[in-house]
This record gives structure tokens, C-alpha cells and sequence, in this order.
């Protein structure tokens, strides 16, 4: 729904348009992704409808197996380390912003337009990511690996919008994906059950179960899979105790799941790594910035220090809760995106 708005709003505006839907994963039956999902087969033929009622020419392209070398590979293998990965920015980053832009290329396409709730603005004199309107909706937290030379040519035509306006929109343009429903699952992890897909995944085999420890090395319960685990995480652990348990700590070389009380959960600072600047760190010396740990955490003060090229150490001014190796740390000043990176670390 939100795509064929932002198409609908450019076809108004009066540009040339081309619609491109990227087919990304079959089901276990051989079956384009579940209906429901990101990147169903619902999704590619309502495109084509939608493009055949906007008068725009709609071409589908296999993606799947880039798609799988680049994000689910790379999500299965951050699970097999312990970590929890993030796959819809590395989908942004090289299926939607990499690729698709290359392949735009060949049809003639000077710029890409997504259904993105963000925008694309100016802060310093550089062009980066800004948050969109819809706070509530807001996605700039996963576009922040975009190529910095890239954003120029890049359309958020909703960033101005609500959700509830997109779809009035939709309507009133007669769109008939007006009444579609949100997808909220990850399009290759059938029905969220993201353990039982790790499982499934070769290399996982190898895992077998292991000790639940505390914090002083004390093994209190036993553990299926440490893949099944994540940082915070308390239900499901199968320990009887005095007070509520949360995952602390995944040691995979050891096959351990470290567990403590929530106290144990706070993290005054982390490392990040692979770090794409849209501002020089050296610019923003003195410049108050906020750091967002989770796409739907709040932003909190923090202080940002480049460490190397593409390293970072971020410092909260007050500890965070539950600060996550393999998900992203986004970097804001006000509402621009000025960089991020991929949180390795979290220390005391």
C-alpha cells in the first residue's frame, strides 16, 4: 500500500515512472513468501495491478539468490555467533539501495522511490536520511547504511505523511490495495519462529544443548540451542527462581547462556562496527546527538567518538537496557541521521 502511494503521489507530481517488485525468497513448498509477509506473492501481483491502474509500466526481477548470499545468510551466521541480527537494514542497504538502483539503471532510471516513512534533507552542507513525519511510523532507523552517494538520488514521497493519511490517500486515488493489511513478519522466517528456521539452516546442526549459567559461572538449568536465545530475553528459559531471569550473555564457543537479574541487563556504553558516516565525525565535535539502540527504542543522549574508519564507541549518559551485539545503533541529531554502525560490544 504504501509503495503504490508513493507511485500514485510522483504519477500526480508528473514523473516518468517504472514499477520494479523483487521477488526475494520461495516458502518451504516452493511457493513465493507467505501471504501476510513482506514480499509476498500477493504483494507482486497487487503491484502489477496497481501499475497497470497508474498507467506505469512493472517488470519483476529474481533477487533470490543475491538475496540469500547477502541477508539470510548473513542473519543465519550472526544467530551461529551469538548475536541478533537486523536482516531489513541489509535488505535496504544492498537489495533495495544497491542493486535496485543498479538495475534501474538499465531501464533508464535517473532515481529510486520507495514507501519509506523518511526523508531525505541537508544538515552541514551533506545530504542524509531525516526521520519522517509519522513518528509512529518512522523508518529512517533502517536506511542508515545507505551509500552516502546514493541519497541524492533517492525518493521518500510519504515522509511527509501519516500512516492513516497514506491509506486515505490510497482511496482516494481508488488504489486497490487500500484495505491491504501491514506485514509484520520477516518475509524468509516462516510464521516468526525464528529458532526453528535457525535450526533448519546447515551449520546449525552442530548445536547442540548446553548449560544455563549466572553471572558467577554457576550452571542452574540446561539450554536446546543457544540460537534460540537473545539478549533480555526472559520467557521461555525453563528456570524456577526467587526473582525474574533475563539472557545476560550468549557464549557460543562455549555452548553457554549466561542469565541474571535485570540489573545486569544495563550497559553504560558500546562499540560499533561498520560504521557509515553521512557527516565527518570530526564535524560534529560539540554537536549534542542521540542514539536510538532498537528501531523502536527512543532516542537517548549519548556521546559518539570515532575510533577508526568504520568504528565507533558510543557513551550514554544514562545506562540502556538491554544493548544487543548484531543490531544497529543509529546516530541523530534532531530529526537528520548522521551515521550508524552495528553494535559489537556492551560494556558496564
Amino acid at each position: 500500500m504504501d509503495s503504490s502511494v508513493a507511485a500514485a503521489l510522483l504519477k500526480q507530481e508528473g514523473h516518468k515512472l517504472i514499477g520494479i517488485t523483487m521477488r526475494v525468497w520461495d516458502d518451504p513448498d516452493g511457493d513465493q513468501a507467505r501471504a501476510g509477509s513482506c514480499c509476498s506473492l500477493d504483494d507482486a501481483d497487487d503491484a502489477k495491478r496497481v501499475a497497470e491502474q497508474l498507467g506505469i509500466p512493472h517488470y519483476t526481477l529474481n533477487v533470490k539468490d543475491r538475496f540469500k548470499k547477502k541477508v539470510v545468510d548473513n542473519f543465519v551466521d550472526e544467530y551461529l555467533k551469538g548475536r541478533t541480527p537486523n536482516p531489513c537494514v541489509l535488505c535496504n542497504q544492498d537489495i533495495k539501495f544497491d542493486y535496485l538502483f543498479e538495475q534501474g539503471k538499465k531501464f533508464g532510471a535517473s532515481h529510486i522511490a520507495t514507501g519509506h516513512y523518511a526523508g531525505i534533507g541537508s544538515f552541514m552542507g551533506h545530504t542524509v536520511v531525516t526521520r519522517g513525519r509519522d513518528l509512529l511510523k518512522d523508518q529512517s532507523y533502517y536506511l542508515f547504511s545507505i551509500d552516502p552517494s546514493r541519497l541524492e538520488k533517492i525518493m521518500f514521497p510519504l515522509g511527509g505523511y501519516s500512516k492513516p493519511e497514506t491509506r486515505a490517500l490510497a482511496e482516494k486515488y481508488g488504489l486497490n490495495v487500500a484495505d491491504k493489511a501491514e506485514s509484520q513478519e520477516i518475509c524468509f522466517v516462516p510464521d516468526d519462529d525464528y529458532k526453528n528456521f535457525i535450526s533448519s539452516r546447515p551449520g546449525a546442526e552442530k548445536i547442540g544443548e548446553g548449560d544455563i549459567v549466572d553471572a558467577n559461572g554457576g550452571i542452574i538449568g540446561r539450554h536446546s540451542g543457544y540460537t534460540g536465545y537473545t539478549i533480555g530475553q526472559r520467557k521461555g528459559l525453563g528456570i524456577s527462581a526467587r526473582s525474574p531471569l533475563y539472557v545476560t550473555g550468549i557464549e557460543p564457543g562455549l555452548n553457554r547462556v549466561i542469565v541474571g537479574e535485570k540489573s545486569g541487563l544495563y550497559k553504560g556504553s558500546l562499540t560499533a562496527t561498520n560504521v557509515n558516516w553521512y557527516i565527518q565525525p570530526e564535524k560534529l565535535e560539540g554537536i549534542s546527538l542521540t542514539a536510538r539502540i532498537r528501531s523502536r527504542a527512543p532516542d537517548v543522549p549519548a556521546i559518539v567518538t570515532a575510533t577508526g574508519e568504520r568504528e565507533a564507541k558510543v557513551e550514554f549518559l544514562k545506562p540502556q537496557l538491554s544493548v544487543t551485539p548484531g543490531q544497529a545503533v543509529v546516530f541523530y541529531h534532531e530529526d537528520f541521521v548522521v551515521g550508524g554502525g552495528w553494535i559489537d560490544k556492551a560494556y558496564e
